[in-house]
This record gives structure tokens, C-alpha cells and sequence, in this order.
């Protein structure tokens, strides 16, 4: 088959998003047999495939190659694609001397074009990354203008959804909402080109997760795995939307899915060349292995998530305060309540702070950050966070020996979570429940609560939070303070079974199981299955 033949296949493969075909064949092909378009397709493919050095030399062949066949706009295009590029990666000089050369182009061009658009859009993602948001709220129009002008696409939705963040980080949450939705709407009918859809998926996305829309956040990770599905050998964007999956999964309770999403993004940024959400990554794993109590992990993903520019709070404050550094966690959670003035950022702090203060002693410090949360999660609407501001006002309620407050807010805030099927966090709130009941003298209610929370908790494998609620109800599980499934866990071990075994009578996957091994030995002070069992005799817990 001949070199042409061979190029017409490439062609085709790109037409029909078979990236590996399209990039074996465009980057096998020489230079000279190569049109600017089809240096654009290589950049294309190879920005897909995690290649981002080919990706950077297939886009300044294909800018030469316009500029040689005299295309200013179709080179201008070529220049603001490779500035995204070097942006993204970190390289902001010399972005930016691409962006400058996009203008001087653009100068020298007749008449209006849509490229226009495409460099108001690359000054509008420059204002936004340096702060200037007055800047962007002017510029941000005029994308969209340009988009509906001339019939983009890309154009539109990289409007439309940047428009739309603004508008939440201006506290129009419903109006940032609407933008949002149009913008997919393009995305989601395929109108959309393929960069151009994941950058708008994976934005949407994370500015539903910012302001707890979990609704909103679910329906489009799902569509995101799908669209990355139906693309073989899809890298771009795969890591992105398995940290969306792993959030989904820890709000849901399962939380070694969710660990497993984590290790897969982490993979999947390393194959594309690394990421600057990667720390994020690490810090959605920390706030996994703190539930679960594996606090020395939890420590060192925080810490990778710092080192990785990450602030990995407040989720690392919390950390402290379970392991009794009150003092630190306090004076952390101050600091970064005055730093964060975005409702959009104080939304995601507020009730962790609530926490953290109350804990601390500072319970009048933290009422007004309840009532705070309240008015945010009315003015946004989402069920998340007013489940939360309920139950942050319930904690303060309490705190304030207030239990009938305490109660009615937290009966709220477990309604709220049930709706949301978040069950550590419905656990949560029935604790307070029962907290609150105790207060009021209703002791067997309240034994009902704390005991269905604590059950609850054992479910899900989160070990410090089980055992508080044992405490709670004045008594432990068995000797050494294990959790209803850790006896379950230990007996089978007494028994001779192997964690093969264990999980498939217990219908739980065996890295649970050896998580519930590593919680029991340390409770147990045991250092093997052997000393376990003996453990297991001498108490008689057969």
C-alpha cells in the first residue's frame, strides 16, 4: 500500500475517532506528505493520546505550514491551540509569546474572523488564572458573541461554560447553572470537537463537585465515562474523570472503589505527561484513608498533595483533630477562613470548620459559620450543603446545650443525606440524633439511633467514627474494642479461612478485608492471623 493510500486511512481513522490508527498513520507519514490540516489531526491525536511533545512539534509544523500556504487565521488558530498547551503544562513565557504572536497576526487580517473569538477566549482564561475577574467578566461575552456570530461550536461552549463559572463565583449560582447546562448541550450532541468537549465535560464538572451538585456532578461523570469509552486509547481526560468517579464513590460509601479511581487517575496523568490537578488527586485519596482511619496514610497522601501544590485542606485539619491536634487544626481552619471570600471556596470549608472550632472549644465562634452555610446553601440551592448547614447547626446547637435545636436541625440533615444515599454522612447526622435524644432523657431512642449509625459506620469499614459511636453508647463491641465486622472477620480467621475466602462470605472485596486485618491488629496489639485467633480462643469470641 502506498504512501497516499496509507494517508487516506489515517484520515479516515481520525474522521472516526480511532486515535491509535489515526496517529500511527499521520506520524508515520514524512513531513512533506503532510498538509497543515493533517499536521493539526497529528496535534489533535496526540494531545489525546498523552504524546504532548508530539503534540507541541505537530502544532508549530502545522502553524509554518499556514503561514506558508499565507492562512493568518488558520495559523493564528495553530498559535492559540499551542499556547493552551504550554499553558496547561506550565510554561506560561513562553505561552504567552505565542499568544503575542496570534495578535500580531491577527492585526494584519482583514475583516472580522472567528479567531477573534478564540484569542478573546485565551485572554479570558489568562485573566481568570492572575485573578484579574473584572478583566474576565468583560472579555467572557465576547466569546460567546463571537461563538453564536460565526457558528462555532468549540467557540460557544468555551464561552458558555466559562461564562457560567463566573457567573457561580459571583454568587449567580442558578444563572452560572444555566450557562453550564448550554454549554453541554453542544458537548453532549456532539457538536463539539474532541479537545474542545473534554476541557467543557471536565470544567462543568468540577465546578458542580465545588458547590456540592452532586446531581448535576453524577449525570455528567456518567456521560464523561461514556464519551471516554466509545474513544480507544483515550488518555486526555481519563484521569480527570476517574477523580470525578472516585468523588461520587466516597460520597456514596464506597470507598475502596473510590481509592482504586484515585490510583487509576494517578496512573493515567502519569501516562499523559502529568497534570496540575494531581494533587487533588492525593488529597481525595487522603480524605478516603482518614475516614477509614488509616491516619498514617492519610498523613502521606496529604503531604504528596502539598508537595504537589495542593492545600489538602481542610481535609488535613480534620486529621489533626482526630488524632487530638486540636490546637493546629484550630489555628489552620482561622487562617484559611480569612483567606477564602468566594462563597464558592467558603462553601467547601464552612462545615469542616464548624467541626474543628466546636472541637476546640470555640462554639460561639463557629455559629456564625453555621448560619453562614445555611444562607449559602439556600442561595445555591444544593442539597449537599444545606444537608450540611443543618448539620452544622445541629453541632453548634448541641455544643450550646440547645438540644431541641440540635435535634430538629439534624433530623434535616439526615433527610437531606438520605435523599443524596450519602450513608457515612447520614451516619453522622444520627449520631447527633441520638446525641441530641440523650440530652432530652429519651435514652432508648436514643440507643437506637447511635447503634444504627454505629452498624452503619462497621458497613463501611470507618473505624474511628464506629467506634466513637460505640463509645457513645457506653459499651464496646467485644474485648480490644473491635467493630461488629471485625469480629465477623476474626472469627473466620480463627477458623482458618484466607482472605479469598473471608470475602466471599462476607460478599466484601478482600483489600476490605485486609483492611479489616491491619484495624484489628492494631486494636488487638497482635502482630499475625496466628496471635489473632489466639486472641479470638482465649476471649472466647467463637
Amino acid at each position: 500500500m502506498g504512501v497516499v493510500d496509507e494517508l487516506i486511512r489515517a484520515r479516515e481513522a481520525f474522521e472516526r475517532r480511532d486515535w491509535v490508527a489515526a496517529y500511527g498513520g499521520l506520524s508515520d507519514a514524512g513531513d512533506r506528505e503532510l498538509s497543515a490540516d493533517d499536521f493539526a489531526a497529528l496535534a489533535t491525536v496526540a494531545h489525546l493520546l498523552g504524546r504532548r511533545n508530539d503534540c507541541i512539534q505537530a502544532l508549530q509544523r502545522a502553524f509554518q505550514a499556514n503561514l506558508d500556504r499565507a492562512d493568518s487565521p488558520a495559523a493564528v488558530r495553530s498559535a492559540l491551540w499551542l499556547a493552551t498547551v504550554l499553558f496547561l503544562g506550565g510554561e506560561i513565557a513562553i505561552a504567552n509569546a505565542w499568544v503575542g504572536r496570534a495578535e500580531r497576526l491577527l492585526d494584519d487580517v482583514d475583516g472580522d474572523v472567528v479567531e477573534r473569538g478564540y484569542l478573546f477566549e485565551m485572554m479570558f482564561f489568562g485573566h481568570v488564572v492572575a485573578g484579574r475577574f473584572d478583566e474576565a467578566f468583560v472579555v467572557g461575552p465576547r466569546v460567546v458573541e463571537y461563538g453564536r456570530r460565526f457558528h462555532d461550536p468549540d467557540l460557544l461552549a468555551l464561552g458558555l461554560h466559562g461564562e457560567g463559572r463566573m457567573a457561580i463565583y459571583s454568587g449567580r449560582v442558578a444563572d452560572g447553572l444555566r450557562l453550564l447546562d448550554e454549554a453541554m448541550v453542544g458537548v453532549v450532541a456532539g457538536e463539539v470537537s474532541p479537545i474542545y468537549a473534554g476541557i467543557v465535560y471536565c470544567s462543568v464538572i468540577e465546578a458542580c463537585q465545588e458547590i456540592s451538585d452532586f446531581g448535576r456532578a453524577g449525570e455528567w461523570t456518567h456521560a464523561l465515562t461514556t464519551w471516554c469509552d466509545a474513544q480507544p486509547g483515550l488518555v486526555a481526560f481519563t484521569g480527570q474523570c476517574a477523580v470525578h468517579r472516585g468523588q461520587l464513590m466516597r460520597l456514596h460509601g464506597a470507598y475502596e472503589d473510590a481509592l482504586d479511581e484515585f490510583e487509576r487517575a494517578t496512573r493515567r496523568y502519569a501516562e499523559a505527561g502529568g497534570h496540575p490537578a494531581v494533587g487533588l488527586t492525593h488529597r481525595e485519596r487522603g480524605d478516603v484513608l482518614r475516614i477509614l482511619g488509616d491516619y498514617d496514610a492519610a498523613e502521606a497522601a496529604y503531604l504528596e498533595a502539598v508537595r504537589l501544590g495542593n492545600e489538602a485542606q481542610p481535609g488535613r485539619a480534620l486529621l489533626w483533630l482526630a488524632r487530638g491536634r486540636t490546637e493546629p487544626a484550630v489555628a489552620t481552619m482561622r487562617r484559611l477562613l480569612a483567606e477564602q471570600r468566594s462563597p464558592v471556596h467558603r462553601s467547601g470549608l464552612l462545615a469542616a470548620a464548624v467541626d474543628v472550632l466546636v472541637d476546640g472549644g470555640a462554639a460561639d465562634e463557629a455559629e456564625p459559620l453555621a448560619q453562614e452555610l445555611t444562607a449559602i446553601g439556600d442561595s445555591f440551592g444544593c442539597s449537599a450543603l444545606q444537608a450540611a448547614a443543618c448539620h452544622a447547626v445541629g453541632t453548634v446547637a448541641l455544643a450550646r446545650a440547645d438540644p431541641a435545636t440540635a435535634l430538629g436541625a439534624a433530623r434535616r440533615a439526615a433527610g437531606g443525606w438520605a435523599r443524596l444515599v450519602a450513608p457515612y454522612d447520614l451516619a453522622r447526622s444520627r449520631v447527633l440524633i441520638g446525641r441530641a435524644l440523650a440530652l432530652l432523657g429519651d435514652e432508648e431512642s436514643a440507643a437506637a439511633e447511635l447503634t444504627a449509625a454505629r452498624n452503619a459506620f462497621a458497613e463501611l469499614g470507618a473505624g474511628p467514627a464506629e467506634q466513637e459511636a460505640a463509645e457513645l453508647l457506653g459499651r464496646s463491641a467485644v474485648p480490644g474494642g473491635l467493630s461488629p465486622r471485625e469480629l465477623e472477620v476474626l472469627r473466620l480467621v480463627a477458623a482458618g479461612r484466607s482472605n479469598a475466602e473471608i470475602a466471599a462470605e462476607l460478599v466484601i472485596a478482600e483489600k476490605t478485608v485486609a483492611r479489616h486485618l491491619s484495624n484489628m491488629f492494631v486494636k488487638l496489639d497482635v502482630g499475625s492471623r496466628t496471635a489473632a485467633a489466639a486472641f479470638a480462643f482465649e476471649h472466647r469470641l467463637l
